[in-house]
This record gives structure tokens, sequence and C-alpha cells, in this order.
């Protein structure tokens, strides 16, 4: 499979996408745990479907330590017990804050209370953005249809 384009090779959408992807480097210095910040960033891009993104955070949280059995239950969390309760709030908000146009109100009083038992401001702060950014990336790379698997752990560090 190869990508329809090449976003990084446009002067004007290469500058953006630069932009893109310092704010990505970014989202590593939140105040959330590593682990919690790559469950919620492969969730989000599970339910986009975002094979490259997919890729990326498996593989990412993998070489961070993350166990298999974990990386594989993520897309049925409510299901598993092997998550904590703040990793359960922070997923269940993620699911909302993506699934947007299904819920009508984006994350309801109800998730934004339990994530709030879990995380304080800032880190509620940190967990939207996040879970905004990787809608954002997630939809970068469906439509560019950026093909998956060749992806290294470490990568995008050593590329930005």
């Amino acid at each position: 499979m190869d990508a329809r384009l090449n976003y990084l090779a446009s002067p004007a959408a290469g500058k953006a996408v630069k932009y893109l992807m310092a704010a990505g480097k970014a989202m590593q210095e939140l105040p959330l745990p590593a682990a919690t910040q790559e469950l919620v960033a492969l969730r989000v891009s599970q339910i986009n479907g975002c094979a490259v993104c997919i890729d990326m955070h498996t593989k990412e949280a993998a070489a961070a330590g993350e166990s298999a059995v974990r990386l594989n239950l993520v897309a049925a969390w409510r299901e598993a017990t092997v998550f904590t309760e703040a990793e359960r709030a922070a997923l269940e908000f993620a699911e909302e804050g993506t699934r947007v146009a299904d819920a009508g109100s984006g994350v309801s009083d109800e998730v934004w209370a339990y994530a709030a038992k879990h995380y304080d401001e800032e880190q509620l702060t940190a967990l939207a953005m996040l879970v905004s950014f990787m809608n954002a990336a997630n939809r970068l790379n469906i439509i560019a249809r950026q093909p998956a698997g060749d992806y290294e752990a470490g990568q995008f560090q050593q590329a930005h």
C-alpha cells in the first residue's frame, strides 16, 4: 500500500505538518503517566481506524514495558480487569472525546466527573489536549492513507 500523498513534500502543508509533529513531541511532556498517554493514543487510534498510529503507539508502549495482555485488551477495556480506575477513566474520556458525533455533546458530565476523581485540572487539560491531538493526527494519516507496519519504537523521537 502506498500513501496517497506525501504531505511533507508540499511547502505550505509540510510546514503545517512540521508544527503538528512538534505538537506531538510536546504531548510526551504532558503531566499524565506515560502508560496512560500510550493507552489513550492507542484507543483513539483504534476507534478512528488509523493503522499507522495503532502501529506506532502499540510499539512505543511495548518498548516502554507495557504488557502484551494490556495492549491486546485496550479495544475491550470495559470488560478487562487489567486497567486501573484512573486508566479506565482516561479511556472512557478518550472514547467520548473521539466519538463526539455519536454522543452529540462530546465528553459527558458523568465521564468528566469520573476523570476528575483521578486527575487534577492540569492533567484533565493534558488529557483533552492528547485526545484532540490524536484525533487530528489520525485524520491526517487516514486521509493520506499512510501505510502501517514499518514503524520502529523510538522512531518518532529520533525524527523530530
